[in-house]
């Protein structure tokens, strides 16, 4: 099996700002984690960080993950990287610096953060109707009781607004939750996991629309296409296509150079392999069905709530900027007021997902956990029961992948992986105390 993880390596550069250890070497056609030389400096036990790979470890050594990448910065300095296991087990092929990954969900941010810089420049209001841009939402019904065969369904009293979508609180839906006769709608209209073939994002907005919403926009929470919808108001507003906006204002902003919708050809051969938990023994059985749709590398929908495949160094990066306050390389996507926005709980009442929002199986509780703009924030590690700190923000991807960035402490944390649900295995809630026992200041 291969493995590989380092606490210390020699410093092999700086540019002009906090963030500009993060260097690419010239012996690597892509770029690596330069990791920083001293991690007890950076108040963190190097000791105490090969916990991570110990526990993680057992997850490839029994079958149930095929493997794993994960990064630890402190300080804006990667104190901490780990390459476990295969990212194809029928080839062998092992987890490497340079793996593609999809990272579903994590995608969100990303749209969030192009968002923003929109609004930076006065595009649009959050406040602002979405039907002010896709007309088809200034029609929507909401949903009070009923089956989908025969919901029965009232005028909207307040309409989706932009901050609604960002936030999860517009009242929209995900196809593949099972949990609402909405739920049931969506699917019947060809939106489960993705979308009927040949429809673009425009159309898919439309037909959104058409459904009923699960409740009164702005009054709870239930996780939804809402930040695909966010996708088509940025290409609106901009007159880009999205994963053209991605590319110019984003990720070659960052040097996110493995990035993007769909995986190239020529990078198929780095491409992790898509797996799911057998019925019985949980253990990784690979699920092509799925995971060839990222070999589309032009989708018709280009999905801001999912569509992106990415690499550890490139979503380190993204996350490395966030914790900056909207700058890396001396590069500004946006300001720290910004980003303070985006991760404080837009909730309604200030409450946690355990009381507003709708039931969603997830490997976490939602006590304690607010939501902000594209984010999940925690808002009390107490209710939570789990290390954290209070404002510390992040969100994860359908293949079990996540990200965390915590001010207070001045870390960010990244795990890869590609096991399909999220809820297989309580990864997220196990990490919080592995990287926190590892802190000794």
């Amino acid at each position: 099996m291969t493995r590989q993880h380092a606490t210390k390596c020699d410093f092999v550069g700086t540019t002009n700002v906090w963030v500009g250890f993060y260097v690419v070497t010239a012996k690597r056609a892509n770029p690596i984690l330069n990791i920083n030389a001293d991690t007890a400096s950076l108040g963190v036990d190097p000791g105490r960080l090969h916990r991570i790979q110990a526990h993680f470890d057992q997850y490839v050594d029994d079958g149930r993950l095929p493997g794993y990448a994960f990064a630890l910065t402190r300080r804006g300095q990667v104190v901490h990287t780990i390459y476990s296991g295969k990212r194809d087990k029928e080839s062998g092929a092992p987890i490497e610096a340079d793996t593609i990954y999809r990272i579903y969900s994590m995608t969100k941010p990303i749209t969030a953060v192009a968002a923003l810089m929109l609004w930076e420049e006065g595009r649009f209001e959050l406040t602002d109707p979405i039907s002010k841009f896709i007309p088809s939402f200034g029609d929507s019904k909401v949903y009070v009781k009923g089956t989908a065969a025969a919901p029965v369904t009232v005028a909207q009293t307040e309409p989706i607004r932009i901050w609604h979508l960002l936030s999860h609180t517009a009242g929209l839906t995900y196809g593949f939750m099972h949990t609402h006769p909405v739920d049931l709608l969506y699917r019947q209209a060809g939106y489960e996991w993705g979308s009927p073939a040949g429809v673009d994002l425009a159309g898919a907005c439309d037909a959104w629309a058409s459904q009923p919403l699960v409740f009164q926009p702005g009054t709870e929470w239930n996780y939804s296409v809402g930040t695909d919808v966010i996708g088509r108001l940025i290409e609106i507003v901009s007159g880009m296509s999205l994963d053209e906006f991605f590319r110019t204002r984003i990720f070659s902003a960052l040097g996110m150079t493995d990035t993007g919708f769909g995986c190239p050809a020529e990078q198929v051969h780095r491409l992790a392999a898509l797996y799911v938990p057998a019925p019985v023994t949980k253990l990784a059985t690979r699920f092509d069905a799925m995971g060839n749709a990222a070999l589309d590398t032009h989708p018709a929908m280009l999905s801001g709530g999912g569509g992106l495949v990415s690499t550890l160094h490139d979503y380190v990066r993204f996350q490395l900027m966030l914790a900056a306050g909207g700058i890396l390389d001396g590069v500004r996507l946006l300001s720290p007021r910004t980003i303070n926005m985006m991760a404080s709980n837009h909730l309604p009442g200030g409450g946690d997902l355990e009381a507003v929002g709708r039931p969603l199986f997830a490997e976490t509780n939602f006590s304690g956990v607010g939501f902000g703009l594209g984010v999940s924030v925690t808002i009390d590690p107490v209710a939570m029961k789990a290390s954290g700190s209070v404002g510390d923000y992040g969100w994860g991807g359908a293949a079990s992948t996540s990200m965390m960035i915590d001010p207070k402490e001045e870390l960010t944390s990244t795990f890869m992986t590609q096991l399909l649900p999220s809820s297989t295995h309580p990864i997220r809630s196990e990490m919080r105390p592995l990287i926190h026992q590892a802190l000794i200041d």
